[in-house]
């Protein structure tokens, strides 16, 4: 990829923000382009009603759902923290027994935080939640015993769990997950934000709440959705106008949500093809880096279940701040986990659930790929770690007590 001042970069980094799609971009321009609130009942607001109930009503016809399931967001963060929040505490106020949730000790922060806010104690006069988080596996599966543990109390409102893990590409049984979920009443949210378009999503017969972002799948930023059955009770954590079933007031974006429609369009009838070529292009980048340093530790056996799109690595010895800086240095954008978290690169939560040490985990480089993904993205990172890596292991050998 050239960049707009000519640079010429590998952006490995789609896990974090992919491409913009040309099909979102132009349905975002020509949604932008009709005047009016779509909550205004005049000529100019009605018709920025119709092109949001559209893009709504394509978004719930791709995904499989009724319209009134599908409730915007402005991205995958907040539609967690509407399942994780609220759907708490309106479980809670239907049946006061309800007064704990589980969460898998490696999703997104946006889960995570979010449960453990729960648990911080009374809330205008509401007490906190329990938070269990549910244990996982050297792979990063869930340990179907923890669950059964957790749940068998039948006091666990909501229990979710990250289709596709953001940092390793790890894939969650969701299935079983909600198997067990369902012998105690408990509904299951998963956050399938970075599994749409890369892996099948889940049935409905599985999950109640399902929270995606539209700038994962080639949608700008600022937009996403949670989808939620009809008979889940959210507790009103803001008021205003009582829009989206008074889960979420506010004037509602149409222009963001033509652009949604549209690359959730493209991403999901591209997904098997996509898909394919990612686990090709994968297989080549798994090979070169264990050609350059066969010290290379891959995060997850290829046998287990993961997104072809992720490819998580640990380089022994090497310090990965200083690996991510030399090689976008040389023109190779990536990360060392999510991107959430304000800029900040510390020890990944997620490698420590799964039983990899602070020591063990230094060097982890998250490299993924994305709907513009080539072989030339793989040539230039090649060609930029030896160097890259060499200099990264002599910072982490100074560091080193």
């Amino acid at each position: 990829m050239t960049t707009d001042d000519g640079d010429e970069r590998a952006y490995l980094d789609h896990a974090a923000t992919t491409v913009l799609r040309p099909a979102a971009r132009d349905a975002f321009l020509e949604a932008s382009a009709v005047r009016g609130n779509p909550s205004s009942v005049h000529t100019s607001g009605r018709r920025a009603r119709a092109v949001l109930d559209e893009s709504l009503a394509r978004i719930a016809s791709l995904l499989d759902v009724p319209r009134s399931w599908v409730i915007m967001t402005s991205g995958g963060t907040e539609a967690d923290n509407l399942a994780l929040r609220a759907v708490p505490q309106g479980l809670r106020e239907q049946d006061p027994s309800r007064t704990a949730v589980a969460v898998a000790a490696t999703d997104h922060p946006a889960v995570l935080a979010t449960a453990r806010s729960l648990s911080e104690g009374a809330t205008a006069g509401s007490a906190g939640f329990e938070v269990r988080e549910l244990e996982v596996d050297g792979a990063g599966s869930l340990r179907p015993q923890g669950i059964a543990d957790a749940l068998a109390d039948g006091t666990v409102g909501v229990a979710s769990a990250a289709l596709v893990n953001n940092e390793t590409g790890a894939v969650q049984d969701i299935a079983a997950l909600a198997a067990l979920a369902r012998e105690h009443g408990t509904l299951v949210h998963t956050d399938a934000v970075q599994g749409a378009g890369h892996v099948p999503l889940p049935r409905w017969e599985d999950v109640d709440l399902m929270s995606l972002s539209g700038h994962k799948l080639g949608a700008p930023v600022g937009v996403g959705v949670l989808v939620a059955r009809p008979e889940v009770p959210f507790a009103a954590l803001s008021t205003g106008g009582g829009q989206q079933r008074g889960v979420r007031s506010g004037t509602l974006d149409a222009a963001h949500a033509a652009a949604f429609a549209a690359a959730l369009e493209e991403a999901l009838a591209e997904r098997e093809e996509q898909s394919a070529r990612l686990r090709v292009l994968a297989g080549r980048l798994r090979a070169g880096l264990r050609d350059i340093d066969p010290q290379v530790r891959f995060t997850l056996p290829e046998d287990v279940a993961q997104s072809a799109h992720i490819v998580h690595v640990v380089f022994p010895g090497a310090d990965a701040d200083s690996l991510l800086f030399l090689l976008d240095e040389r023109g190779v954008d990536s990360s060392a986990g999510s991107a959430c978290s304000a800029g900040v690169t510390q020890a990944s939560p997620v490698l420590a659930a799964m039983g990899v040490s602070d020591g063990q985990a230094r060097g982890a480089l998250r490299l993924s790929l994305g709907w513009t993904s080539t072989d030339h993205d793989i040539e230039i990172l090649l060609a930029a770690l030896p160097e890259s890596l060499a200099r990264a292991r002599a910072v982490g050998a100074l560091m080193r007590p």
